[in-house]
């Protein structure tokens, strides 16, 4: 949590890395693979909730105050919405410049010592995945392919890096592989709880899931392959708990002749797990936002938070995911 100045009036924005009528498809189409080089091998769903409390711990009360919360959407071939269950039934739905959903509430003149909560119950299909890389030709799109905040491929180190680590690789696959490989050779996992971007996994700061996608995004960019940044949520198992957190990030590659390829560097960081998380995606990845900085998110992850003026009280903000495979004997018991 931090204060920021300067929105016509004194504004606070609450920031989470934790950070209508409902919308659903459950048509096949969503889950439809794009080429024959991409085969699903197996799907699973999950019943995800997320809910989050706003207690204004006074004195006085906001005499503005919004919250915008994402919303987990179709996203072929990765994921199909079965259902999606928003209370208070009272918000407005907001779609950004990647097409990600958000419920923004209004919770304006909230008085003191009250709390205000939202809930948000999804079921979601999730696909596993795996791409036939032996063909790699063709054209590239022109799609995320520039710099932006947290994946700055033109910066000079990067695109000196992209040039070594690409030198002598015959295919756009080869260069990825090469870029994936000495991401996880070189870097060194420290959960840091921000997102410092691409150029500051360079140094000896440490990275967590943040930094290891944004940096793949970022040499692929470099060299003009495209490359997109995702949020999301990750099952967490026996043999995943211990190496990776709920709240992560990952990216897909577009590789000409087959098209986005899932990658997910931080949990390949292990030569254990290098192949299995290389062109293959992984149905304990659920997509909550596509992009690096969502615009309406301002600099948050999942949710974001602001009201004013930021001196008349004090708002605590506290959000929690959960999520539960859906089987036959599927019980209302979900996981954090």
């Amino acid at each position: 949590m931090r204060l920021l100045g300067r929105m016509f009036w004194i504004v606070l924005l609450t920031f989470s890395m934790v950070s209508c009528q409902p919308h659903a498809d459950s048509s096949t189409q969503a889950l439809t693979t794009p080429t024959p080089l991409v085969n699903v091998l197996d799907q699973r769903e999950y019943a995800v909730q997320f809910s989050l409390t706003l207690d204004n711990l006074g004195p006085g009360r906001p005499e503005k105050q919004n919250i915008w919360v994402a919303l987990i959407r179709d996203m072929p071939p990765y994921q199909a919405v079965q259902s999606l269950e928003i209370s208070p039934e009272a918000y407005l739905l907001v779609t950004d410049e990647y097409g990600n959903r958000y419920a923004e509430f209004d919770f304006s003149d909230q008085p003191a010592g009250t709390s205000k909560t939202v809930q948000i119950d999804a079921r979601v299909i999730v696909n596993e995945l795996a791409y036939d890389l032996s063909v790699c030709r063709g054209e590239l799109i022109n799609d995320f392919i520039g710099p932006e905040l947290h994946i700055e491929s033109a910066n000079p180190q990067i695109v000196t890096l992209a040039d070594e680590l690409s030198n002598g690789k015959e295919t756009v696959c080869q260069q990825v592989r090469a870029f994936y490989d000495y991401i996880d050779n070189k870097l060194v996992y420290s959960f840091n709880g921000k997102n410092w971007g691409a150029q500051a996994a360079l140094g000896s700061m440490g990275a967590d899931c943040t930094e290891y996608a944004s940096l793949l995004a970022a040499l692929s960019r470099a060299k003009g392959i495209p490359a997109r940044y995702f949020e999301g949520l990750l099952y967490l198992d026996n043999q995943t708990q211990a190496i990776a957190r709920l709240e992560h990030a990952w990216l897909d590659v577009y590789m000409p002749g087959v098209g986005w390829v899932a990658m997910d560097p931080t949990m390949g960081r292990s030569l254990i797990n290098r192949e299995t998380y290389f062109a293959h995606y992984k149905p304990d990845h659920i997509i909550v936002t596509l992009g690096s900085s969502p615009s309406t998110l301002r600099g948050s992850s999942y949710w974001t938070h602001l009201y004013w003026p930021g001196n008349s009280t004090k708002i605590r903000v506290e959000g929690e995911w959960k999520i539960e495979p859906v089987s036959p004997d599927y019980s209302p018991r979900l996981r954090r």
